[in-house]
C-alpha cells in the first residue's frame, strides 16, 4: 500500500514538480529552455507524460507569449472551464483580462441562425477586440478552424494561438492548420488536450511573465 505523505498545501506543488522532473529524467527526456516550465505545468495538470513529446512550439513561442502578457494582452478561451482555471488576478496585474464569449446570448443566436458552432462565432467576436489577444482553445476544433479561415480571408492575425482541443472529429487536422500559419503557437499534436491543458499553458506563461 502506498504511504500517505503529510504535506502543507504550499509543499504539494513543489513536490509534484520534483516528481515530474525525476520521471522525465528516468525516461531520458530533456526539455530545453523556456519550454520546460510550460511542458511541466501541462504534465502537472494532466499527469500525462506524453505531452513532453507532443507539445509543439513555434520559434520563440514562449518568449513571444510572455511578452504579449507582460504588455497587457487579453486571453480568449473557448470554454468557461478554461476561463475558470486561468489565474485572472495574476493576468490582471499586467493589465490583461480573460474572456470567453461562448455563453453570450448574441453568440448563441448568431450560431443558430447561421448553422455553425458557438465556438466559431465566439472566435469572430474575439477578433474584434481592440487589443492583442492570446487565443487558448482547449475544446473546440471548430474554433481553430475558424481562426485559420479568418486568416485566409483577411489580413487579420491573432497575436498568439494555444491549440490544444481534445477529441476525435477534426481535432488533429485543426491543429495542423494552425501550425501551417505564420502565427506564433503552442499546439499539442494528436487527440489529447482539453480545457485544463489550455489553462495550464496560460498559467505557465503568466507566471513566467512575472519572473522575467
Amino acid at each position: 500500500m502506498k504511504r500517505i505523505e503529510r504535506l502543507l498545501p504550499e509543499e504539494i506543488e513543489k513536490r509534484s514538480f520534483e516528481i515530474i522532473s525525476r520521471e522525465l529524467e528516468k525516461q531520458g527526456i530533456v526539455i530545453f529552455g523556456d519550454k520546460e516550465a510550460v511542458t511541466k505545468r501541462v504534465i502537472h495538470a494532466s499527469a500525462d507524460f506524453d505531452y513532453a513529446r507532443t507539445l509543439c512550439y513555434s520559434e520563440n513561442a514562449v518568449r513571444i507569449a510572455r511578452d504579449l502578457i507582460r504588455n497587457g494582452a487579453d486571453i480568449v478561451t473557448d470554454t468557461n472551464m478554461a476561463l475558470a482555471g486561468i489565474n485572472k488576478k495574476a493576468l490582471a496585474a499586467f493589465g490583461g483580462e480573460v474572456r470567453c464569449f461562448m455563453a453570450d446570448d448574441a453568440v448563441a443566436r448568431e450560431a443558430k441562425e447561421r448553422g455553425t458552432t458557438r465556438a466559431a462565432v465566439s472566435m469572430e467576436t474575439a477578433s474584434r477586440l481592440e487589443k492583442p489577444a492570446v487565443f487558448a482553445v482547449g475544446n473546440a476544433p471548430t474554433a481553430l478552424i475558424r481562426l485559420y479561415e479568418m486568416m485566409q480571408e483577411s489580413a487579420w492575425r491573432p497575436a498568439f494561438v494555444i491549440g490544444v482541443p481534445v477529441g476525435f472529429v477534426n481535432v488533429e487536422a485543426a491543429k495542423e492548420l494552425i501550425m501551417e500559419t505564420d502565427v506564433p503557437y503552442i499546439v499539442n499534436r494528436g487527440r489529447k488536450g482539453g480545457s485544463s491543458v489550455a489553462a495550464a499553458i496560460c498559467n505557465a506563461l503568466i507566471y513566467g511573465a512575472g519572473k522575467a
